[in-house]
């Protein structure tokens, strides 16, 4: 067997999956059979106990970004939004009473919206051989099903940033397979948003959607962050859900923060913003 690395450096130490496999193949007995014979790094039990969580945020962290690399991908358009928002056609299943019910069917308008958008990019990331400006959702359902919907749609990869939560939630079905990650740490997934983040879009959403735009845009208002084109799609329902205006009145906000969101409604708008803004053809 070859002792070079997949990144061609030669490297003449045994493989750690050797060792792992090796390991596997002692005799029975109590002392093989002792959680404290086994590997530390095969050990998931060791690998969960709180004192190892620095080291579990740092695999987090690094898992999907070596993925992506080796993949590639140098940037990403992210796209945020409701889980609960239906296709065209398709049952609220969220809605907890009838008018929750027409205003979820209501706001199905904004799938469309996201599958376009995400058509929209994803045929320019074409033009980059899938190596900039690729989709990247939260990988489930609703906006995000849209977002990795749209790519698919055109043929093109997309990234699903799925989280294990109390509830069932399994990655969408348009999520391209090996760019699907699952996460146990909200802030490392978060990271991974905004990393290679090259344009943010917003959709309507809940509590989940407005902790994404807050921390993302705080990062940019704080210069902790490029700025980038900031999408909020849907200007009549973010001026309803969240009053700027009224922030920068208060002081609490500069008059100019505002400035860093673009409000849409269509993709057409939307991809305009971004086109302008690195000046595409």
């Amino acid at each position: 067997m070859s002792a070079y690395r997949r990144d061609e450096v030669w490297d003449p130490l045994v493989p750690s999956h050797r060792d792992k496999d090796r390991a596997r193949q002692v005799p029975d007995t109590p002392q093989t059979r002792a959680p404290a014979y086994r590997l530390a790094f095969d050990d998931t039990d060791f690998l969960c106990r709180e004192e190892l969580r620095p080291v579990r945020l740092q695999l987090e962290l690094l898992k999907p970004d070596m993925l992506l690399a080796e993949r590639g991908i140098r940037s990403t358009v992210v796209m945020f939004g409701g889980a609960r928002i239906p296709e065209p056609g398709g049952e609220a299943w969220a809605a907890k009473n009838e008018t929750q019910k027409k205003n979820l069917e209501a706001n199905a308008v904004y799938y469309d919206e996201a599958r376009e958008f995400a058509r929209v990019c994803s045929r320019h990331a074409a033009s980059t051989l899938y190596k900039e400006f690729v989709i990247v959702t939260g990988g489930g359902p609703g906006v995000m099903e849209a977002g990795n919907r749209g790519a698919d749609d055109v043929g093109a990869p997309s990234i699903g940033l799925n989280i294990v939560l109390p509830h069932e939630q399994a990655p969408n079905a348009y999520v391209t397979p090996e760019l699907c990650f699952n996460f146990h740490y909200f802030a490392i997934r978060k990271m991974h948003f905004l990393l290679r983040a090259k344009a943010i879009a917003v959709f309507p959403g809940g509590f989940g959607t407005m902790d994404e735009l807050f921390e993302s845009l705080t990062l940019i208002q704080t210069g902790r962050m490029e700025r980038v084109p900031f999408l909020l799609f849907g200007k009549a329902f973010w001026e309803g859900a969240i009053n700027l205006d009224f922030l920068a009145e208060q002081g609490t906000i500069s008059p100019a923060d505002v400035e860093l969101i673009s409000f849409v409604d269509t993709a057409a708008e939307a991809w305009s913003v971004i086109a302008d803004f690195y000046a595409l053809t």
